[in-house]
């Protein structure tokens, strides 16, 4: 996705370079937060838009310095892997597969 890595992904069963892990919480949920989750994604929701604005020129700025210089600009891969970073945190928020509000960074 984006230019991040090189290799195709493996068809069917086989080892996939990227895995994940969700655990079941600990404590049971805090119900008054899980009705409030959109409101409080607002802002991150309106700074991702432009950020992933941002991602999108990148990536093809760094699509043409991958063609002609075959190595991705390392400032432009760290931007997109910090914005990639930041809206998985929020999907991942909003999806209530975590109760911890998403911090406001690209690290």
């Amino acid at each position: 996705m984006a230019l991040f890595v090189d290799p195709y992904p493996p068809f069917g069963d086989g080892p996939y370079p990227a895995t994940i892990d969700v655990r079941e919480p600990a404590q049971p949920r805090d119900r008054a937060t899980i009705a409030v989750r959109l409101l409080l994604a607002i802002p991150h929701l309106v700074l991702l838009s432009f950020l992933l604005l941002g991602w999108l020129v990148t990536t093809v700025i760094a699509w043409f310095a991958i063609l002609f210089t075959r190595s991705y600009p390392a400032s432009l891969y760290s931007f997109g892997a910090g914005v990639m970073r930041w809206s998985l945190r929020v999907e991942a928020y909003l999806l209530l597969l975590v109760d911890d509000y998403p911090p406001f960074a690209l690290d």
